[in-house]
C-alpha cells in the first residue's frame, strides 16, 4: 500500500505538470471511488441471512437494504466509507437483543449494492426513503462517513430522531479532501482542481457545498441528544472532527474518548457497544424535530 501510494503521489504531480486537466481526472476519479468492497465475514453473512431484504434505486442504481425485527422502535444504522452495513454487526445484533428493529443499507459501490461510488447526497436519498418506509427512528447509529450523511439528513428533514450516536464521524467536509490530498502528497495545484471538480462534478446545483455538509453547520436545526464516540489514535478522522462537533452542540452532545481502537476496530468493541446501547435506550427528552 505504502508503494502504492508513493507511486501514485510520483504519477499524478509529475503529470500535473505537463497535463494539468488530465492529472485532475485522475486525481478526481480516485477521491470519488472506493477502491475495494469490504468482505463479509462469517459471522456476518449469518446476520445477513437473517434479514429482510429489500432494495431502491437512487440514481440508477440499486441499493440493497437490511431490516431485522417486527418494525417496531426502529433505528438506522449508516456505514462509512469503504465499509458496508455488516460492519456494524455489533450494533445491530444489540439492538435485536434489546427488542429494536435495525434498518440499514450498503450505500452505493458497497457492499452488495450496485454502483462504483457514493455521495453524501445519495445516502441522504436513501435515509429518506428509508425514513418515509420505517420513520421516525428511535435512533440513528452511524460511523464515519455515514455520521455526516446523518447529520446532513437531519438538517434537510430527511429523517426524524431523538438519539444520534455518531463513532469515529466527520465534522468538516474539506477535512475529506485535505486527508485525501495530505494522504498521496498531492500538489497544491492538484489540491485546487480536486476542490473545483467536485463542487462543478460532484455537486452540481449544490450551493456552500462546503458549509452545507459540515456536521457543527446550523446546530439550531437538529435537536436530537447525541453521543460523540471517537478513539485517540484514530489515523483516518482526527478526534478534532468529535470535538468539533461537540463544541458546536454544547450540552447536547457527549463526547467518549478511547484508546487503541483506531477507525474500524472500534466498530467491534464491547464497551463501545454498550454505551451506545445505553444511549439508545435512555429515555428520550426532546421533540422529533430533527
Amino acid at each position: 500500500m505504502r508503494f502504492t501510494r508513493t507511486l501514485l503521489r510520483v504519477s499524478l504531480n509529475s503529470l500535473s505538470t505537463v497535463a494539468p486537466r488530465l492529472a485532475g481526472r485522475g486525481v478526481f476519479w480516485l477521491f470519488r471511488h472506493p477502491l475495494t468492497r469490504m468482505k463479509v465475514t462469517p459471522v456476518e453473512q449469518r446476520l445477513l441471512d437473517a434479514a429482510c431484504h429489500g432494495s431502491v434505486s437512487v440514481r440508477g442504481k440499486n441499493v440493497v437494504t437490511y431490516a431485522w425485527g417486527d418494525g417496531e422502535r426502529p433505528v438506522l444504522v449508516l456505514h462509512g466509507w469503504q465499509s458496508r452495513a455488516s460492519h456494524l454487526a455489533a450494533f445491530i445484533t444489540a439492538l435485536r437483543e434489546r427488542g429494536y428493529t435495525p434498518v440499514t443499507f450498503d450505500a452505493p459501490g458497497h457492499g452488495a449494492s450496485e454502483g462504483r461510488a457514493a455521495t453524501l447526497l445519495d445516502y441522504r436519498e436513501v435515509i429518506g426513503r428509508l425514513s418515509r418506509e420505517h420513520g421516525p427512528f428511535e435512533a440513528i447509529v452511524a460511523h464515519s462517513l455515514g455520521a455526516a450523511a446523518a447529520f446532513l439528513a437531519l438538517r434537510d428533514g430527511a429523517a426524524r430522531t431523538g438519539r444520534l450516536v455518531a463513532v469515529s464521524g466527520l465534522s468538516d467536509f474539506d477535512y475529506v479532501l485535505d486527508y485525501f490530498c495530505t494522504d498521496l502528497g498531492l500538489r497544491p495545484r492538484l489540491r485546487a482542481e480536486l476542490r473545483d471538480r467536485i463542487e462543478r462534478v460532484l455537486f452540481p446545483g449544490e450551493p456552500e457545498v462546503w458549509r452545507r455538509f459540515d456536521a457543527a453547520d446550523s446546530p439550531e436545526e437538529i435537536t436530537a441528544r447525541m453521543l460523540l464516540i471517537h478513539d485517540e489514535r484514530d489515523r483516518y478522522i482526527r478526534i478534532e472532527q468529535s470535538h468539533k462537533t461537540a463544541a458546536a452542540y454544547g450540552e447536547q452532545a457527549r463526547l467518549h474518548v478511547t484508546s487503541g481502537l483506531g477507525h474500524r476496530r472500534i466498530l467491534g468493541d464491547p464497551e463501545v457497544v454498550k454505551l451506545t446501547m445505553e444511549h439508545v435506550t435512555a429515555p428520550a427528552d426532546v421533540t422529533l424535530r430533527g
